[in-house]
């Protein structure tokens, strides 16, 4: 009885596994999904942001989601600037041009007294950045990015 439930587990998980390879079986023309985890601030967003528009200028059909957090909140701030001085709100206008999507998690926004009212205009609020992550890796089938 032992080795019969064992094969049978065994069996479930392999179908399992098979139905979301399935779920997630994506011809050669649909478009990559990746989400981008900012978490971390200035410097990542930084980053991040050159690594999009490089990203984008490799393969320009990706379906790109920004998701933000944290301490990765403040660069969709308005006024907000980089290092050397250069406000962010350029480049996050010229990414959701080119279908950037930029999501804000409201738990941080509440937790930091934060008015989502100075949010860049090309953000939307997420309940949660965290969960918004996983629903994208786990039901709609994105990649994972962290800059």
């Amino acid at each position: 009885m032992n080795l019969l439930s064992t094969a049978f587990r065994s069996l479930a998980a392999f179908l399992v596994a098979a139905t979301v390879s399935f779920a997630y079986a994506a011809s050669a023309d649909d478009p990559v999904k990746i989400v981008y985890h900012f978490d971390a601030g200035f410097e990542q967003a930084t980053k991040g942001l050159r690594n999009i528009k490089n990203h984008l200028d490799v393969e320009p059909k990706t379906k790109i989601v920004v998701v933000a957090h944290a301490q990765g909140v403040n660069f969709l701030l308005d006024g907000a600037t980089n290092a050397t001085g250069n406000p962010y709100n350029i480049p996050v206008e010229e990414l959701a041009g080119r279908g950037v999507e930029f999501r804000v998690c409201e738990i941080t926004l509440k937790s930091n007294k934060i008015d989502p009212k100075k949010l860049l205009p090309q953000t939307k609020l997420v309940p949660s950045g965290v969960v918004e992550i996983g629903k994208l890796q786990a039901k709609e089938g994105f990649a994972y990015l962290k800059p």
